[in-house]
């Protein structure tokens, strides 16, 4: 900026500028936008994933042949008849009566179909004291467990008349119902909690209530923008409810932040004696400079979900990265127009005992720097060696764990415990018949499937899945002559251990099916299932690990190059945001996987991780650090433009920027942690990672090792090698004194109205 300009540049101070003098206009304009999103993403409908695209490898090939021959597998159910005391058989009398009284009165709800006995199929365990009666649900498989009652509960009658033996249910109808009726309100709830918690803090922070709304309202505005324009874009890239609920996680979250940061700059320049044209203008070059950085930095973490391959991935990466674009866009445009719109009375809805006067009188005295930070900077500052050693040297040893780290998908019992009946019911059905709760699934399609050769070779298949040691049986086999198919089950050995049916699979895809199936000229026969998903998944996405990685670290290294013209901040920024990534994985493996003070946190350990959330988690919070960072090294840098020494600035930088990193981390906290409250094992792990993730980058990362890293650089910090000094510059190098002159105008030298 040239001597005697005090124009403002930069597209964050256009826009706050424009949005200020047209302020109506501004906010008119946001509400079509929110109005006109809704509606036309309601007309549009939403298009989901499909199971056919969930995955590819033969998951997606079954899975498209079964689409394409216009198949609807039904949900299958199981009755687990099963004497009570050693000795009792299948071959006794009163265990004969069991049986046939369920097949009757399972027939006789008339919301069944092919009804068969274990006497006829052979699925009687090994030991003769457990047998299976099988059937289908009536109807679509999606709706099965609303209309699974009836037959529960005639299965219940049954276990009434016959109480030495065991009599139970278990399919997906019936575990759709139980889930549903345990859990099904549960996500819902913490999704809806988690709003007037942010309140509660935001209450807390700013002490008045019109200030607290104003980031909630904009957060929430943002969401259902974006849950309209997911129906949109759904008819290109199909979305889910997955998907959804993490677009809310993560719009909440970003947008509450920054809403946070423009009007926390904005009040804190009031508070200094600043009027409210000059505040304002402060905060659209700084804070709201601050924002589109991170705001891009976080698009572009999300946008790394999209090399994944996984078609739910992408959604979350998609519906994720709208919301942030939408949130950040709002934060630049519609709040400045607002806050010119109340000037002083954003301060209406004073809560007394948290908004003190003597408070206010401290604040616009000039003393906004918190005294906790002030303490500790000193410490660190005067240190910054030890600080680096300490620090990072117990951020490595959290991290430690994670070299250990086991991911898969968690099986029923992992993921609920044993505190249900239905678990009970689904470890006792994998004991007697391993791998019979979730068998594999064979799609075999020919040209004709009745042709001797096919059925020879399904024979065989039949014969050498058991004596291969894949499987214990029985095998069965259920033809669909008019679509040419036929779907082998085949109950893998190992059960509900994954490694060990993962064997058993591998098994089958590599000896089995070879020397069988595949010698017959036009067959073709993908494994399916819940095993065989799990393997496809863990398979593909360990395929895209690198590339994502390598695209989400590559891109935010140039953003923050272009954004602070600093190959040193640049390459810090990384570094640190890593090691905040790699604690979080310590902290999950340790906990989840080890069983360490799992009981703190209401969870077991269950020997894994869920498969989806080292990559998820990688990504969620890359971006989301690059909030605290991006905000913080800019009032660093900010505070270094106007004459500060390197360490004045740092000093100045972190405890200026204290309070509102705090609160906004708080928040984050506050709402991972509800989803760390939820039943499911899944979402514990989830909730938990990323509440602690923030916590860390939030106290430790931002408060120690980047003041300590950056005191130890001193000017270094600012480092840029002349052969980059061609890159485009994004930096906004006006100070903010600068900014404030009453001469200052935007780019069309008009004044600013407030």
């Amino acid at each position: 900026m040239r001597n005697g300009d005090t124009r403002v540049r930069g597209l964050a101070a256009r826009a706050g500028g424009w949005s200020a003098r047209h302020r109506w206009a501004a906010v008119g304009i946001w509400v079509l936008f929110v109005v006109l999103a809704m509606g036309l993403g309601s007309a549009a409908g939403r298009v989901d994933v499909k199971d056919s695209d969930q995955l590819k490898g033969e998951t997606h090939t079954a899975a498209k042949i079964i689409e394409d021959a216009g198949i609807d597998e039904p949900a299958s159910e199981s009755v687990l008849i099963q004497a009570r005391d050693a000795g009792g058989k299948a071959t006794d009398a009163d265990f004969r009566a069991a049986v046939a009284a369920v097949v009757k009165a399972v027939e006789g709800t008339g919301k069944v179909t092919d009804v068969t006995s274990p006497y006829n199929t052979n699925t009687i365990s090994k030991d003769g004291r457990s047998a299976l009666v099988q059937f289908d649900m009536r109807g679509d498989a999606d709706t099965a467990g609303e209309r699974v009652e009836p037959v529960l509960k005639a299965v219940e009658g049954v276990q009434k008349e016959h109480e030495s033996l065991r009599i139970e249910e278990i399919g997906g109808a019936s575990m759709m119902k139980t889930f549903d009726d345990a859990f099904g309100d549960d996500f819902q709830k913490a999704e809806l909690s988690a709003v007037p918690v942010a309140l509660g803090i935001l209450l807390i922070a700013f002490g008045a209530l019109v200030a607290a709304l104003l980031p909630v309202l904009l957060a929430v505005s943002a969401i259902m923008a974006t849950m309209g324009l997911m129906g949109i874009v759904s008819h290109v890239m199909p979305m889910s409810d997955t998907a959804n609920s993490v677009m809310l996680l993560v719009g909440l979250a970003v947008g509450v932040d920054y809403c946070l940061f423009y009007l926390r700059r904005e009040r804190e320049e009031r508070q200094a004696g600043r009027d409210s044209q000059t505040a304002l203008r402060i905060a659209a070059a700084t804070s709201g400079r601050a924002i589109i950085v991170s705001g891009v930095t976080v698009c572009v973490a999300m946008a790394g979900m999209l090399f994944t391959g996984l078609a739910e991935f992408e959604a979350m990466g998609l519906a994720s990265l709208m919301v942030v674009a939408v949130a950040m866009v709002g934060s630049v445009t519609v709040l400045p127009a607002l806050l010119s719109l109340l000037g002083e009375r954003v301060e209406k809805g004073k809560i007394p005992w948290l908004h003190p006067e003597s408070r206010l009188r401290r604040k616009r005295s000039g003393n906004r720097e918190s005294r906790f930070w002030t303490a500790v900077l000193k410490g660190v500052l005067a240190k910054p060696v030890v600080s680096v050693v300490v620090a990072a040297g117990a951020l490595l040893a959290v991290a430690a764990p994670a070299l250990g780290m086991k991911t898969q998908n968690l099986t029923l019992d992992q993921e609920f415990g044993d505190s249900l009946p239905i678990v009970q019911t689904y470890n006792r059905v994998n004991e007697a018949f391993p791998g019979g709760s979730e068998p594999a699934e064979v799609v075999v399609k020919a040209a004709d499937i009745n042709a001797p050769e096919v059925t020879g070779a399904l024979a065989d298949f039949k014969a050498k899945a058991i004596s291969s040691g894949a499987s214990r049986g029985p095998v069965e086999i259920k033809l669909h002559d008019a679509q040419n198919l036929a779907f082998v089950y085949v109950p893998l050995v190992g059960g509900s251990d994954l490694d060990k049916a993962g064997e058993s699979l591998d098994k089958l895809r590599d000896e089995v099916r070879p020397a069988t199936l595949g010698k017959v000229d036009g067959v073709e026969a993908p494994i399916t299932g819940q095993v065989a998903g799990s393997k496809d998944f863990n398979d593909q996405l360990a395929g895209a690990v690198v590339p994502v990685f390598a695209f989400v670290v590559v891109f935010a290294f140039v953003l923050m190059l272009l954004s602070f013209r600093s190959l040193t901040v640049a390459i810090t920024s990384i570094v640190l945001n890593l090691l905040s990534v790699g604690a979080a994985y310590g902290i999950l493996v340790a906990v989840f996987q080890h069983g360490w003070g799992a009981s703190l946190v209401g969870a077991e350990g269950v020997g894994a991780i869920i498969t989806w959330l080292p990559l998820f988690l990688f990504v969620i919070l890359f971006g989301l650090s690059m909030d605290y960072h991006v905000f913080v090294v800019s009032r660093i840098r900010e505070a270094h433009l106007r004459g500060r020494s390197t360490k004045d600035a740092i000093q100045h930088g972190v405890v200026t920027t204290a309070g509102v990193v705090t609160s906004a981390a708080v928040i984050m906290v506050a709402v991972f942690a509800i989803f760390g409250t939820l039943s499911m094992q899944s979402m514990k792990q989830m909730g938990v990672g990323l509440a602690a993730a923030v916590l860390i980058d939030a106290t430790i990362i931002r408060g120690v090792l980047l003041p300590a890293v950056m005191a130890l650089l001193g000017e270094r910090n600012w480092y840029l090698p002349k052969w980059l000094h061609r890159l485009p510059d994004l930096t906004h190098d006006e100070a903010a004194d600068a900014v404030a002159t009453p001469a200052a105008r935007d780019d069309e030298s008009e004044p600013l109205r407030v």
